[in-house]
C-alpha cells in the first residue's frame, strides 16, 4: 500500500497527516487554525458563544474553506496527493449540519474551478452549525426522556441518557424553534458524515462509532430507534443519513479533489468518524483490555468494550467502536482545573508540586479523602461550590497534593468498575502525563500497569488508522508502527499500594453519597 490521508475536524482547526503505512513514518502533517487563517469569520476559538442560553454554533461554510485552503496549501509544499490510496476522517462529535435536498446534486457537480464554500453555500438550510460545546436544549433533553419513559430507557436504548449537547436534543430544538427551516432540510448530517459526504461526492451513511452520540441510534440493532427519532421530531427518519459500519469504503474520491489537487481516481474513500472513537484507534487501544485515560482541562475515560454493556447509573457513554464493536468514554470536568487550583493555593511549580508536596506525603494520606470538584462535575453530578475534605482542618501543601490527585483518581476507579474490562494496563496522555508523580498515583490507585503515549494527534492518526485497516492493513501492526509508547515511560505501581487503595475505595463511595 502507498500513502493513507487522514483528517480531523476539531473545533479550533483542520488537521492532516500523511501516512506511510509501510514504513511507518508520518511523511507530512499540516493543519489550518480557524481564528488565526480564517479571521473573516469573526470565530476567534472556531465557534460563536454568543448565542442566548449556552447556544455554540460554528460556521460550516468556515469549515469548507479550510479544507480547500489546506489541501491547496499542502499541494504546494510538494504533497503527493496522486500517491494516496485511501483517505478518511474525524470529526468533532455532535456537531451537526442541516442541508437542503440539492446536496447530493450540487456534490456530483462540483467544479474544480470554482472553491467548495460558493459551490455548497446554497445547500445549507441553516447556516450555522450547534457543536458538542452548546448546552441549550436542556428542556428538549427533557421532553425526549418523558416521551421514550425515562432516562434508563433513553440510556438502555442509544448509550446515553438524553444529553444537551447530543444531536437529537439539538434537532428537536431546531424543529420547535425554526420549522420552516426544518422542513427545508433534507438531510442532517454529523460533521464526520458531512466530510466524508464532500471526499467522495455524493452524501454518505453516518458511522456507528458516531451516530451513537446522537441519542437516536439503537446500540443493539445498530440502526435507528424508530421510538428515539419519534419523540425528536417529526419526520426525522426521512432526513437522517443511514448507519453504516466505520469501515465501510464508500467509492473513489470525487472528481473535484482529482482535478483540483491531484488526487489518484482510484483513491478510496471511507466513512469519517468522530474525534473520540478516532481517537481510541489513533491511541492503538481499539481492542478490549487497554484503558485510556487523558488528562486535560477535563479528564477522559476511553476503554473498547468486550460487549455492549450501558451503565444504568447514567455516568459515561457507549459509542460504536470504529474497528468492531463499542467502546465507553466517561468524562470529569475536574482534570487539571482541579490540579492548577491546589498548585496555585500554595505557590507551587510543577517540580514543586511532585519534589516538595507529593513525594514528601504517604500513600492513601493517612485515610484523607477529597471530592476536588472545584467546579460543578458531571461525574458524579455534583455542585458542592468548592472541594470537599473528609477531615475539617488545614491541611498543608502535602496532604492537599495528594489528596486532589487520590481524589480524582478513585473518582474514576469508582465510576468505570461498571465496563467490566478485564485491564492489563493504562495507555496515559494529555499534559499532566508527563509529570512522573501524578502517573505514580494513577497506576497506584488503578493497581496497573501504566505507558505514556508518544501520538502527535490522535484523532488525525486515527483517522489515517481507520482508512488503512478499512483497507486490509493489519491493525495490530499498524499500532506497532504508529502508536507509540514513550521510552522509559513506563510506570509500574508500587507494591503495597494496590492494598491501600483497594480498602479506600469503599470509603470514598460512602464519602460521595453523603453528599
Amino acid at each position: 500500500m502507498s500513502l493513507i490521508l487522514g483528517l480531523d475536524l476539531s473545533t479550533q482547526s483542520l488537521s492532516a497527516v500523511v501516512l506511510d503505512s509501510t514504513k511507518g513514518v508520518i511523511v507530512t502533517s499540516d493543519s489550518v487554525n480557524f481564528g488565526e487563517e480564517l479571521p473573516h469569520y469573526g470565530q476567534v476559538h472556531g465557534f460563536d458563544d454568543s448565542g442566548e442560553g449556552g447556544e455554540v454554533h460554528a460556521n460550516p461554510l468556515m469549515w469548507l474553506e479550510a479544507l480547500d485552503l489546506l489541501l491547496e496549501r499542502m499541494k504546494e509544499g510538494g504533497c503527493s496527493f496522486s500517491e494516496i490510496s485511501a483517505v478518511s476522517g474525524s470529526g468533532q462529535q455532535h456537531g451537526s449540519v442541516y442541508l437542503r435536498k440539492c446536496f447530493a446534486q450540487q456534490l456530483a457537480r462540483l467544479s474544480p474551478r470554482h472553491d467548495l464554500k460558493n459551490q455548497l453555500a446554497s445547500c445549507l438550510a441553516r447556516d450555522s452549525s450547534p457543536i458538542w460545546m452548546d448546552s441549550s436544549t436542556l428542556a428538549e433533553c427533557a421532553e425526549i426522556t418523558e416521551a421514550v419513559g425515562g432516562s434508563e430507557q433513553v440510556c438502555a436504548k442509544s448509550g446515553s441518557i438524553a444529553i444537551e449537547r447530543f444531536t437529537g436534543p439539538q434537532i428537536r430544538k431546531f424543529a420547535k424553534n425554526e420549522p420552516e427551516a426544518y422542513h427545508q432540510t433534507g438531510t442532517i448530517h454529523l460533521v464526520s458524515s458531512f466530510f466524508a459526504s464532500i471526499m467522495a461526492g455524493k452524501s454518505l451513511a453516518i458511522d456507528h462509532g458516531d451516530a451513537a452520540g446522537m441519542n437516536l441510534m439503537n446500540l443493539s440493532t445498530k440502526d435507528w430507534d424508530l421510538e428515539l427519532v419519534e419523540a425528536t421530531a417529526e419526520q426525522l427518519m426521512e432526513k437522517l443519513p443511514p448507519c453504516a459500519s466505520s469501515a465501510t469504503q464508500s467509492g473513489p474520491i470525487s472528481s473535484y479533489f482529482v482535478e483540483k489537487y491531484g488526487f489518484s481516481p482510484t483513491c478510496e474513500t471511507v466513512l469519517w468518524s468522530g474525534d473520540n472513537p478516532c481517537s481510541l484507534v489513533g491511541m492503538g487501544a481499539a481492542s478490549p483490555g487497554k484503558l485510556v485515560i487523558s488528562l486535560g482541562t477535563s479528564d477522559t475515560l476511553f476503554a473498547a468494550l468486550p460487549e455492549l454493556k450501558t451503565n444504568p447509573s447514567a455516568y459515561g457513554h457507549v459509542f460504536g467502536n470504529p474497528i468492531e464493536g463499542y467502546m465507553s468514554l466517561i468524562c470529569f470536568k475536574n482534570g487539571s482545573l482541579a490540579r492548577e487550583a491546589v498548585k496555585e493555593q500554595f505557590g507551587l511549580s510543577w517540580s514543586d508540586f511532585e519534589s516538595r508536596a507529593l513525594s514528601r506525603s504517604v500513600i492513601g494520606n493517612d485515610g484523607l479523602l477529597m471530592l476536588p470538584f472545584y467546579e460543578p462535575e458531571i461525574t458524579p453530578k455534583l455542585d458542592l461550590g468548592g472541594a470537599l475534605f473528609s477531615e475539617d482542618g488545614d491541611h498543608g501543601a502535602q496532604r492537599t497534593v495528594r489528596a486532589v490527585l487520590e481524589g480524582q483518581f478513585l473518582n474514576m476507579r469508582v465510576h468505570s468498575d461498571w465496563l467490566g474490562v478485564d485491564l492489563k494496563e493504562i495507555y496515559l496522555t494529555g499534559g499532566a502525563s508527563e509529570n512522573d508523580g501524578i502517573a505514580q498515583v494513577l497506576a497506584n490507585v488503578f493497581g496497573l500497569p501504566v505507558e505514556r503515549l508518544e501520538v502527535p494527534g490522535s484523532a488525525v492518526i486515527g483517522a489515517a488508522l481507520r482508512a488503512a485497516h478499512a483497507l486490509g492493513e493489519n491493525l495490530s501492526d499498524l499500532e506497532e508502527k504508529f502508536c507509540k509508547t514513550k521510552a522509559g515511560g513506563r510506570i509500574e505501581p508500587e507494591n503495597a499500594a494496590k492494598a491501600v487503595y483497594d480498602r479506600m475505595v469503599e470509603p470514598f463511595r460512602l464519602f460521595l453519597a453523603e453528599q
